[in-house]
This record gives C-alpha cells, structure tokens and sequence, in this order.
C-alpha cells in the first residue's frame, strides 16, 4: 500500500506478536493447548444446521435490513433477554460483531476532531475502529475525568473482553445520561451478556438504563459465542430506531449484507434457548476446573465474574507470564493486547475441548 494509505493507520496485528511463544507451545511432548483466542471448538447447534441447509438454495440478493423473520426474532430476543420493551426499537443484523465494531465510527461520520471513548482495558478492535476513521481514542473508565474533547461515540463492554467485570446498572445509567446531555452515542458491546457466573450482566437496553427511551444507545451482540457461530458470522445491534436507520443507509450503499442462509441460521438460533444452556453449562464446567488451578499455580483471578476468560496475574510483565505458560504448552494472550492497563496480567480462555483444558490443568498442577 502506498505510504499514508489506510494501513499506515494501524497498529501491527497484536496476535502476529504471539507467533514465538505459540512456537514454544507447540514443541511440548504433549502437543498445544491453546488458550489464547476465545473461538468455539463445540460443534454447531443440530436446529442452526438445519436452518443454514434448509435455506441455501438463495440465489437473490438478501436484505441488508435482514429478513422479515429475523428482524422479529432479534426484536423477540432482545425484549426477553435485555428488557428491550418499548416499541420502536431499531434492529440490524451485522457481519459478526467485530465487523460493526471496526466500522461503526466510520459509518456514524466520524472523523478527525472527533474523540471516541474506549475502555481502559478492552478489545483491540475499538482503538482500531477509531485509527480507521481518523478520529482519536481516550482510554477512560470515568468519564469526569474527560477534558473539553468532542466526545461523539462511547463504547462500554459489559461483561468485558478481556477482564470478565461487569459494570452494574447504577454505573451504565450515569454512562448513559452524561451521553445525552452532551449529544454523544453509547455503544455497548453485549457480546458475553448471557455468560454471567458470580454476577448478572444487564444491557443497556434495560429499563434502569436507557429509562423510558431508546435514545442514543445502541447494544451489540453476537452469535458466536453462545450458539457456536463464529464460522457464520452472525451478529446483530439493537437500540435507537434512528441511528440503526442510519446506519442501514450506509450499509446499503456498502453492500454489508448478511447472507440468506446465514440470517436463515440466526433466525434458528435466536429462536431456541435450549442449546444455549448446554453450551453455557459446558463453559461453567470448564471455568471452574481452570479456574481452581490457576489459584493452585499460584495466580490471582481479578474480575471474571462473566465472559469466556479468566484474568490472572502473578503481578509481573505480562510477556515473562506468557513464556512461563508457553513453556508448560499453553499459550494465553497477554493483558498488553488489551491497553497498557493490562500488562500485568494475562487472559486464559474457556474455549477448548474437555480433552485440552484437562491436559491444560495437568501441566498446571
């Protein structure tokens, strides 16, 4: 790419970062167990399956507003799971969450001038969003500590990638109101909502949060962690009927369309609760078992009350731990990913087979 072009923006992909230590992992006699990217490895839900087969025969163009089923059964969803309901509110599906996360500046007009506020410690892709529509990113967890800047997009993430803290409702209603006061836009990331273990994530689409409107809050979730469907990449928002409108002009011009078949399979997986609660016991199951052996390893689990990962640190540079775990044949992600916040700590993934988080607490332990 030419010099100033659109890369020159960005920062090196963090996990090219992890090759050496991933390297290290492998030689282990007993092979890698990695528990460094919160990817699903259960199989896909039976009733998705069926909805993706049943609905490939799709040789038209979809509609990027989503199909009239699947628009009711986020609506559906989002009124059962989050509190979402006031009539009116605006749905949309995405090309999972992280392609909305990378582009919502950008197709909010942002630009520079414009500051964005992205958690301390959170996921990578917020700050890169930010570079990619030339506006500029304030790591803050309190928002009285903010300057004069233009704020124009607020991204919270509750339960939150990386650390698993849940922020209570108290907190995301003064997060929600000093947004409106100022004409700015509240984007929650929801993507672990329905993994709360010692505490219950609330959306920002509930009453106690957004009050009696929906105004100038928008809440992001994904399929990919609790139906297994990362390979689909099925996400979708829900929030103010206004700005979703907007964002659906421009996604129309773009051609960021969810397939057919794939809405098809959303529509399935919204729709049954019951693959949710198995995948979601088969996590607890795990957390647990890692859980107690990373404290036996003589690491300090900070937060982790939701989400797919553990926050641990032993209270050194995140690297040093990262070789400890690499020469044991377990690769974590280092908490420096996340924000200069996170350097002391490492995050560990739920995300692997029975077989491999067994094999991982055997080297712990």
């Amino acid at each position: 790419m030419r010099p100033g072009g659109l890369a020159a923006r960005l920062p090196d992909f963090p996990w090219d970062q992890l090759v050496p230590a991933k390297t290290t992992a492998a030689a282990h006699a007993g092979g890698l167990v990695d528990l460094s990217i919160g990817t699903p490895v259960d199989p896909v839900p039976a009733v998705v399956r069926d909805a993706l087969a049943a609905g490939s025969n799709a040789p038209g163009y979809p509609l990027t507003a989503g199909s009239p089923r699947l628009r009711a059964a986020i609506a559906d969803w989002f009124a059962a799971t989050c509190g979402a309901d006031l009539p009116g509110l605006g749905v949309l599906p995405t090309i999972g969450s992280k392609e909305l996360v990378a582009w919502l500046p950008t197709l909010l007009g942002l630009g520079p001038g414009d500051t964005v506020v992205i958690p301390e410690v959170g996921y990578p892709t917020y700050e890169v969003g930010v570079q990619l529509a030339g506006a500029r990113a304030v790591r803050s967890d309190s928002l009285t500590a903010l300057g004069p800047e233009r704020v124009r997009l607020i991204w919270i993430n509750s339960p939150s990638n990386p650390t698993g803290r849940v922020l209570p409702p108290a907190h995301l209603r003064k997060v929600v109101d000093w947004a409106r006061e100022r004409g700015a836009i509240v984007a929650s990331d929801e993507c672990y909502l329905p993994l709360g273990w010692d505490a219950e994530p609330v959306s920002v689409l509930s009453p106690e949060v957004r009050g009696d409107s929906y105004a100038s809050v928008l809440a992001v979730h994904s399929l990919s962690k609790r139906s297994n469907l990362a390979g689909y990449r099925g996400g979708f928002l829900g929030g103010d009927p206004g700005i979703v409108a907007e964002l659906l002009a421009v996604r129309k011009h773009a051609g960021m369309i969810v397939p057919a078949p794939v809405q098809d399979a959303m529509t399935a997986a919204l729709s049954d609760e019951h693959h949710v609660r198995e995948q979601r016991a088969r996590y607890a199951a795990r957390r647990e078992l890692l859980h107690a052996a990373l404290t036996k390893a003589g690491f300090a689990i900070s937060h982790s009350e939701a989400g797919l990962y553990l926050w641990a640190t032993r209270d050194e540079d995140c690297w040093d731990t990262v070789t400890w775990f690499a020469t044991r044949g377990i690769l974590v992600a280092p908490g420096a990913f996340y924000g200069p916040a996170g350097a002391t700590h490492v995050r560990v993934a739920l995300t692997a087979s029975d077989e491999r988080i067994a094999e991982a607490i055997s080297r712990l332990t």
